[in-house]
């Protein structure tokens, strides 16, 4: 069960998220939107750089987890929506909520439920 701390933390967290999703959905920068808002521009930075925290914590603590992911970097391409996309045999494609990850299927899975998952959060 949890303590009244642990919800309220939780609480924040989700009132921050939903406060990035609305900046992010305004197309203004941070500082325009912290100025419209009335919100210190050092604040939303202190909760973005929390829930990308809890993002990670979240994405790097999954008991289904069974290899040892090594942070590293690969290529990431952004498709327009309507552009065709060529499948090959050998590939596993996800598509989800308009996020679309192609790898190939050696890939290890873990990483790409990781990068959905961090593509998802707000910036």
């Amino acid at each position: 069960m949890k303590n009244t701390r642990e919800i309220a933390a939780e609480y924040r967290l989700t009132h921050w998220a939903q406060i990035m999703q609305d900046r992010n959905a305004s197309g203004l920068s941070i500082k325009s939107y912290c100025e419209t808002k009335g919100i210190h521009e050092n604040v939303y930075h202190y909760w973005q750089r929390k829930l990308r925290a809890a993002a990670y914590e979240l994405a790097t603590n999954q008991p289904q987890a069974t290899e040892l992911l090594v942070p590293g970097f690969t290529e990431v391409k952004l498709v327009e929506s309507g552009e065709p996309s060529i499948q090959t045999s050998g590939q596993i494609c996800i598509e989800y909520e308009g996020y679309k990850i192609t790898a190939d299927s050696g890939y290890p899975p873990e990483s790409l439920t990781t990068l959905l998952k961090a593509l998802m959060q707000p910036c």
